[in-house]
């Protein structure tokens, strides 16, 4: 409690191959994309605490929460700022941090200098790490005035409480703070090859390029390039790109993104009724979002394969728990009572899963608590994989008959839909996604799988853009071979990493979703493609400063 009185007082707080991808200089301008601030994520967050100091450190505590804006937070990042209930989180979350940066267990390894006395004010060791955390927490180096503000904070307190590392504590507490912390915030400068133009500064370019490929704050490395001018060139750019893709950390940075494009979020509050899925729980609902992950970064960074492949792929991990839910057999040797292994897995020709579209973190995400909805699945299908926006619901609708599952006349989903759409108002939106939906039916709530409903046989058959289907793995057949598909993830990936969409883009999109195709779908070169150009940087903001100093 003395430390935190002294907080809130004194700190005024309450590798891929670089041959045969395009040079710098041939994709078109991004149109109107701009300089942005957006606030870190509870992930980012959590990512750079252990970056910097270690992955011992307990993150606990709640976030303010993120919001989604056009379909992705990584946009929804650059619309919240930080209401006063969630500055006492990130406060909370700081001091505990802090805390433990600075104890006896770890104060030995975290800070880079012993000081004279453990209860005497030494003022060079406190500037060594005071600088050193700043520079990584801030993603720059902190300026005079930064630095002289930290260092008195920590001069006021510890000699008002007797200890050095009391003193560290409260400005580390006070950086973390920060919105120099929480947020970034880009900053565009005149662009000196292209006059009239602007374009992000080097630590503004650090981060962007480092939040995007690994989900954190720039590393040591990065931030010196971004120092030494070396991240502003061509050769510069490309070669700290091709370590980052090179690096294991790279799985994380693909992980987030699609994390984000698949409304992983949204699991937090999702819910099942226990009577009818007691299977379901919340080690289960965290389970199936790993499994897709787990099947997206092997599929795409460990094989390389192509990213439309996704949908039809037979190959995945699973849990003996998870084989459970889904009813199959899971062989793993680990001896009982240890934690349970994610063992490779491949479905057999003829089994009805195939692809991430049959996983039940998709088919359980966009289901109610108590059934299936054919509706809502086909809405996250043509929304996240086809860019389609489907128009919500009038707010008169009658969902009656859709949801009497014991209705003796409509006894299955598809029946009830069919007596549904006779309205009017319901058939414009439910002819562009039931026929979707429905080839998941034999998918339950949960995820388990199922091929009569109320007794009556379930009809998976539809279409897509013409082309028929008889059940699910025909549906992730026919998204397989989609162009609307691959184009999307372009448009979804780029707006992720920029914080923003561009209207006035078209032929960045264009050129990237052609290089997209020319790479054999291979996400990783998208991404490379996309963080070694001139584009991704150039920003149509008035510059700050008249060149970058």
């Amino acid at each position: 409690m003395k430390r935190f009185l002294h907080y809130l007082t004194i700190a005024g707080v309450a590798a891929l191959p670089s041959a045969g991808y395009p040079g710098n200089t041939a994709e078109p301008a991004p149109g109107d994309a701009v300089a942005v601030t957006r606030r870190i994520t509870e992930g980012q967050y959590r990512n750079i605490i252990a970056d910097v100091f270690g992955t011992d450190i307990t993150v606990g505590g709640r976030f303010e929460p993120d919001i989604r804006d056009q379909g992705l937070l990584g946009i929804g990042t650059s619309r919240v700022s930080i209401s006063e209930t969630g500055f006492e989180q990130y406060r909370d979350l700081a001091l505990t941090v802090a805390a433990q940066v600075t104890d006896a267990q770890h104060r030995g390894s975290l800070i880079p200098c012993t000081p004279g006395s453990p209860k005497a004010w030494d003022d060079a060791c406190a500037t060594k790490f005071i600088q050193g955390a700043g520079r990584l927490l801030y993603r720059r180096p902190l300026d005079q005035a930064e630095l002289a503000t930290l260092v008195g904070i920590a001069q006021k307190s510890a000699t008002q409480l007797n200890d050095f590392y009391a003193g560290v504590e409260v400005s580390l507490a006070s950086m973390l703070v920060s919105p120099q912390f929480l947020f970034r915030k880009e900053v565009a400068v005149a662009d000196p090859a292209h006059p009239g133009r602007a374009r992000l500064d080097a630590y503004s370019r650090a981060a962007r390029l480092s939040f995007f490929l690994w989900n954190t704050a720039p590393d040591n490395m990065l931030l010196t390039a971004a120092e030494n001018g070396s991240l502003n060139t061509t050769a510069g750019l490309s070669k700290q790109v091709d370590r980052m893709i090179g690096s294991g950390r790279m799985s994380g940075g693909v992980r987030a993104f699609f994390a984000d494009m698949l409304g992983f979020d949204e699991f937090s509050t999702l819910a099942k009724d226990p009577a009818i899925y007691p299977k379901y729980s919340f080690k289960a609902a965290m389970d199936v979002q790993e499994q897709t992950l787990r099947t997206i970064t092997d599929h795409l960074l460990a094989q390389r394969g192509d990213y439309r492949d996704l949908f039809t792929t037979r190959k995945t991990f699973l849990t003996r728990s998870l084989g459970a839910l889904y009813g199959v057999a899971v062989v793993d040797d680990v001896a009982n009572g240890l934690p349970a292994r994610w063992v490779p897995y491949e479905y057999a020709e003829g089994d009805p899963r195939a692809g991430i579209l049959t996983h039940a973190s998709f088919v359980s995400l966009h289901s109610h608590p108590g059934r299936s909805s054919p509706t809502l699945r086909g809405k996250a299908f043509r929304e996240t994989f086809l860019c389609q926006r489907v128009p919500d619901p009038p707010v008169n609708v009658d969902f009656t008959v859709v949801q009497n599952t014991d209705n003796p006349i409509f006894k299955t989903a598809r029946e009830r839909l069919t007596a549904h759409r006779t309205s009017p108002t319901c058939a414009g939106c439910h002819k562009i996604t039931d026929p979707i939906g429905l080839a998941l039916e034999n998918f339950d709530s949960a995820g388990g799988y199922r091929t009569l409903e109320n007794g009556a046989p379930i009809d998976t058959s539809g279409e897509l853009n013409g082309k028929p289907f008889a059940d699910s793995v025909g549906l992730g057949r026919a998204i397989r071979d989609n162009p609307e598909a691959p184009n999307c993830l372009v448009t979804r990936i780029y707006s992720y990493a920029a914080g923003q969409t561009t209207k006035n883009g078209k032929d960045w999109i264009a050129y990237l979703q052609a290089g997209f195709a020319a790479d054999g779908y291979r996400v990783p070169a998208l991404m490379r493609r996309i963080a070694v150009s001139d584009a991704f940087y150039s920003v149509a903001d008035t510059p700050v400063e008249e060149t970058e100093q």
